[in-house]
């Protein structure tokens, strides 16, 4: 039988198709000396028709652990829209960390080069001035290098939400998950911002509200990827430990139906007295 494919929307304003779900660059891939548990992750990803990559030089040997894979079977990247990040502030600082991670990944180009957890407006602030990141993807994209750029946060929504009004960017990776919902910011302001600019908006994060806060109530990784799915979002990206939990994500993109506003009130009461300390991401002034 024929396996069901993962739908695919468009991300952003781009001409690009990504699937609803992607392999994210937590779980497995965050490790280090996992090579064949990190390899069938990604390859069971693939066989299961994921579409969107991530990763970041941050995530332990995430980037060496895909440079395993496309460098085996060099085909297997063709059609995959591969992201990574760099945490550097200056101009010079992320261009060398894109050639290493073209190094560690066996790759020329990127589809998403990400400006990585952005959290205060003095970091912004020097990253678009002279000798700053900002240009670094600026030039990235303009040289081809990367085919799109975006940024992420999770420490606090209105210095994301500032940078993505500022800056030239295609997407933006952001928390969703209940809590977020309950304390506002990200999902309500930033992802709106993004969304009016016509970027793409990824959704992270999506388990890391405590998926076993409350068993008793159904509260699993199938409900939580799905509360995400419903919220405004192009696409979310959950880090996988095995293949099982792999397939697990693929099954819920291929099964989705939107949450109506009586089950998600439902999911919202149940972490609404737990909702500031589950943002454990959060910087003290984003815990709104």
């Amino acid at each position: 039988m024929a396996m069901i494919p993962v739908d695919e929307v468009d991300f952003g304003r781009t001409s690009r198709r990504v699937s609803r779900v992607g392999l994210g660059g937590e779980g497995v891939l965050r490790t280090r000396h996992r090579l064949e548990a990190a390899r069938s992750v990604i390859e069971t990803a693939l066989d299961e028709g994921l579409v969107y990559f991530d990763s970041a030089p941050a995530y332990a040997d995430s980037e060496d652990y895909y440079g395993a894979v496309w460098k085996k079977s060099p085909q297997r990247r063709n059609g995959i829209f591969q992201a990574s990040k760099s945490a550097q502030r200056t101009r010079d600082g992320a261009l060398r960390d894109l050639e290493r991670t073209f190094r560690r990944m066996g790759l020329s180009r990127l589809d998403l080069w990400q400006m990585h957890d952005v959290r205060t407006m003095e970091e912004l602030d020097a990253m678009e001035k002279p000798g700053g990141a900002l240009h670094a993807f600026l030039e990235a994209k303009a040289s081809g290098l990367t085919a799109h750029i975006g940024v992420t946060g999770h420490h606090d929504p209105r210095v994301l939400t500032e940078a993505v009004a500022r800056w030239p960017l295609d997407a933006v990776l952001l928390p969703v998950n209940p809590v977020e919902v309950l304390l506002g910011g990200f999902l309500d302001e930033t992802a709106s911002v993004a969304a009016h600019k016509g970027m793409a908006v990824i959704g992270m994060k999506v388990l890391g509200a405590g998926q076993h806060l409350a068993p008793d109530a159904g509260i699993g990784a199938e409900t939580l990827i799905r509360f995400a799915l419903s919220q405004p979002v192009t696409l979310v990206v959950v880090g996988c430990h095995s293949a099982h939990h792999v397939r697990t994500l693929a099954s819920c993109a291929r099964s989705f139906q939107p949450m109506d506003p009586k089950e998600q009130s439902a999911v919202l009461e149940v972490f609404r007295p737990y909702a500031k300390r589950l943002a454990f991401y959060r910087g003290p002034l984003g815990r709104s």
